[in-house]
């Protein structure tokens, strides 16, 4: 698949830290996994994507042991990141309706 919009990146970043925090690679790995490996991220667009979710105080890091025994940034959503991301795939939601109906016309 092609580069990802950094927006739906940025929902895909939060919906996956939603249930436990997790460290970058982890992160790209459920990505991966979960929709079947038809999305892959990068670490050119995955790392510059927590650096600004992390700038907007929507996710927090701390450094921690792997599960390898190596140190490892783990990242976890803020309260506001829990807001933004209810608020994001609600206008997913409406956004991707909008377009299947498009799409189906005619």
């Amino acid at each position: 698949m092609g580069d990802l919009l950094q927006g739906t990146l940025d929902l895909l970043i939060l919906k996956t830290l939603a249930p436990e925090s997790m460290h970058g690679w982890g992160i790209a790995q459920r990505i991966q996994q979960i929709s079947q490996e038809a999305l892959q991220v990068g670490q050119g667009s995955l790392y510059p994507a927590l650096h600004r979710l992390e700038l907007n105080g929507l996710i927090h890091s701390e450094w921690a042991a792997s599960d390898n025994n190596r140190r490892a940034k783990y990242y976890s959503l803020t309260a506001a990141g829990r807001k933004r991301l209810k608020t994001e795939l609600a206008e997913w939601k409406r956004t991707s309706q909008a377009i299947a109906l498009v799409l189906q016309e005619g």
